[in-house]
């Protein structure tokens, strides 16, 4: 799977760019916005803060039962037994029972639709035995991610001392869904599920108030707050908001949605270069080539304020000397980016093609250039 190139800019040099039209104050304890094409935030209020995710924990739960499904270690029409721990999980429920016949599909749609917390103890008894081993994949598979600031201890979001996150983590976990796994990512976007003749809607409430949002996830408990994490699509960009700890359900949506609307209204993602488009030629030593094409190997894009897209300058910068052998990929040189006079991220190319070594005369020649020239 191709995916396009993740540009970082630091939130202070973003925020510096955007302060014509600063974020808005939003109700909730902490809360981050970034741009799914380029992982960048272009807002965020205490996104490396501690917090308890509540069932947010779930998006874990269902990223982990994704991979299964795609790798084939479980299959979407499997039966999966009820445990009993399973059946008497308290809080949210899809309502399954030990004598009754349920799927992994329906224990997903149990996870994303209903919350169900019976439905995240019986996917993760039937991915990794127990649910204390599933805890230990969701933290193996966080650290992979990234997620430097969370730990799990269950597949529900229950309460523990020792589960924890933060609003950034949350936000790459999502980005995570949607990038690896777009073949259940609609699944996010249901509004109901029946099962056990008990129809339950999904808590999400801007999948009623705005079209171009399709997912994804609530959690709420009592000292967590209101929790959201959203993300909605309008042409070509899509936006994922995570707001934490707002006063009630109404607010975490109109919140999440105040969030998504700015990044839509102020920021615009441009791509600034395609895949193996050459930039510029550096001189190489010692090698076949003497003049070698550099670039990015995926679209580089980048996400700036609207009225900032026109400033952007840029400086490209070679790691001389370039001696032969170089494999294509390798790291070659620096592009600069700044705009108003602005640093706006500095960003490694690579070379576009390998270059051998040259035979015997041509590396000869090009050390005694090279010394000639201090190199």
């Amino acid at each position: 799977m191709r995916f396009l190139i993740a540009v970082f800019v630091s939130l202070f040099s973003l925020g510096a760019l955007a302060q014509s039209v600063p974020p808005p104050a939003l109700a909730a304890n902490a809360w981050i916005l970034i741009d799914h094409a380029t992982g960048q935030t272009l807002a965020a209020k205490d996104p490396d803060t501690r917090i308890e995710p509540a069932s947010l924990t779930k998006l874990m739960t269902a990223y982990l039962t994704f991979a299964a499904m795609k790798a084939g270690t479980i299959t979407a029409d499997q039966v999966v037994p009820v445990s009993d721990r399973a059946w008497r999980m308290e809080g949210s429920r899809m309502f399954i029972e030990p004598r009754k016949p349920v799927t992994v599909d329906e224990l997903i749609k149990g996870v994303i639709v209903q919350s169900g917390n019976d439905a995240c103890v019986a996917l993760a008894e039937l991915i990794a035995g127990s649910e204390e081993g599933f805890a230990a994949l969701m933290n193996r598979e966080a650290q992979r991610l990234g997620m430097a600031n969370t730990h799990f201890t269950n597949s529900t979001g229950l309460p523990d001392p020792q589960l924890y996150t933060t609003a950034g983590d949350l936000a790459r976990l999502a980005s995570a869904i949607v990038r690896d796994f777009p073949e259940y990512y609609s699944l996010y976007s249901m509004k109901e599920f029946t099962y056990n003749d008990i129809r339950q809607p999904n808590r999400n409430r801007l999948l009623y108030m705005d079209p171009t949002v399709d997912g994804m996830k609530t959690g709420h408990t009592s000292t967590a707050g209101y929790c959201l994490v959203s993300t909605a699509e309008r042409g070509p960009r899509r936006l994922i908001s995570v707001v934490l700890g707002a006063a009630s359900d109404t607010v975490r949506a109109q919140e999440s949605l105040k969030l998504l609307n700015y990044g839509f209204q102020f920021f615009e993602t441009v791509k600034l270069y395609k895949a193996d488009e050459a930039l510029s030629q550096f001189r190489v030593w010692k090698g076949k080539l003497n003049e070698l094409p550099v670039g990015f190997t995926q679209d580089f894009m980048i996400s700036l304020p609207k009225e900032a897209a026109d400033k952007i300058q840029v400086t490209l910068e070679s790691r001389q000397p370039l001696v032969a052998p170089l494999d294509k990929g390798q790291e070659v040189g620096t592009l600069t980016l700044t705009v108003d006079g602005k640093a706006a991220g500095q960003y490694p190319v690579v070379a576009l093609q390998e270059v051998p070594v040259a035979g015997f005369f041509g590396r000869l020649w090009d050390a005694i250039v090279m010394l000639f020239k201090q190199l």
